[in-house]
């Protein structure tokens, strides 16, 4: 690997997935949180989601940032580091680093993969000359704890949260998570989110719902990790992927049905679940905002909402935050 790339860790508190899923399968409502989705195939997965046709959210984003970049470059201002949180491939980022980097830049990626943060970091630094990258290993909702390893006095720090990856959190989870963030930033860095807005449910349920399937088996890897990693003998047969939209909410869930009454056992966990016909395991809310929402979440965690830009359709929507 080039010396412009970096990869540092989170301090190891311990096999996180395997308590993940003893906790959240032990529950009454049972449940697996979505960062561990993103496993080497779970990531591959989402890649492709990103090109469904269905699959409405990176298009909408990506004509944001293509038609708007310009403006979005100018109103971020000159940087000397681009944080990413949830980097994933940096499909999108791309768009942004052809505007910032040419006079050279550093660009902290922060993901859960550490297979896709390598990849990405070779890829972009054969793109990109002038730009180093220092990639970090690290459950984005606590940044700091590799950021303040990386943040420097006295330099500018922009963040980019793209994708509407802050939907996956509750407002309890994102307060907490942007505070944390706060912690770490200057007074006047900017923080970009895209979060998709608020719509009908004739357009968000097949965005979640894909006639290929893809997003079915994005949701079953889930389980096929589990076997994978921690002995589970989950029948991927017996279980069916199922998202919808929950309109008073303003969330689409993704849940894992069991089809059948059925007993699963974990080796490595020493244990079995029981699963009763039809009860689901939730693996994943996807928030929708308007504009209030991201102002009010920015204000209690310490940041303004300055500008934003919609894709065509107001479908789509990039915030731009300031730390206060």
């Amino acid at each position: 690997m080039d010396d412009r790339f970096s990869l540092r860790r989170e301090v190891d508190r311990g096999p996180r997935f395997a308590a993940a899923v003893q906790s959240g399968l032990g529950a009454v409502r049972k449940t697996i949180p979505p960062q561990y989705f993103y496993d080497e195939l779970g990531s591959s997965l989402f890649g492709a989601i990103c090109n469904l046709p269905e699959y409405y959210l990176t298009r909408s984003e990506e004509e944001i940032l293509i038609k708007r970049g310009d403006e979005i470059a100018a109103a971020l201002g000159p940087v000397d580091r681009l944080v990413e949180l949830g980097s994933g491939s940096a499909r999108k980022t791309r768009h942004l680093l052809d505007r910032l980097a040419p006079g050279g830049l550093e660009y902290v990626p922060i993901d859960v993969d550490v297979a896709l943060l390598q990849q990405v970091g070779r890829d972009l630094l054969h793109e990109y000359r002038k730009l180093s990258v220092a990639a970090a290993v690290c459950d984005f909702r606590r940044p700091s704890r590799v950021l303040r390893d990386i943040v420097e006095k006295g330099s500018r720090t922009a963040v980019l949260f793209l994708g509407s990856t802050i939907g996956n959190l509750d407002r309890g989870e994102t307060v907490a998570m942007l505070r944390d963030l706060r912690s770490v930033l200057a007074a006047g860095d900017p923080l970009l989110v895209g979060a998709d807005l608020r719509k009908s449910k004739a357009i968000l349920e097949p965005a979640y719902n894909d006639i290929l399937g893809v997003t079915a088996a994005f949701n079953l890897n889930l389980l096929q990790r589990i076997n994978r990693e921690l002995g589970g003998h989950f029948d991927l047969r017996a279980f069916a992927h199922r998202a919808f939209y929950d309109e008073e909410a303003g969330r689409i869930e993704m849940h894992l049905v069991s089809l059948r009454d059925q007993s699963v056992r974990i080796d490595d966990l020493a244990t079995a679940i029981d699963f009763h016909e039809g009860e689901t395991i939730h693996t994943e809310n996807s928030w929708k905002y308007g504009d209030d929402d991201i102002e009010a979440m920015g204000r209690e965690s310490g940041f303004d909402l300055v500008r934003r830009w919609t894709d065509a359709a107001g479908w789509f929507g990039e915030f731009l935050l300031v730390a206060q």
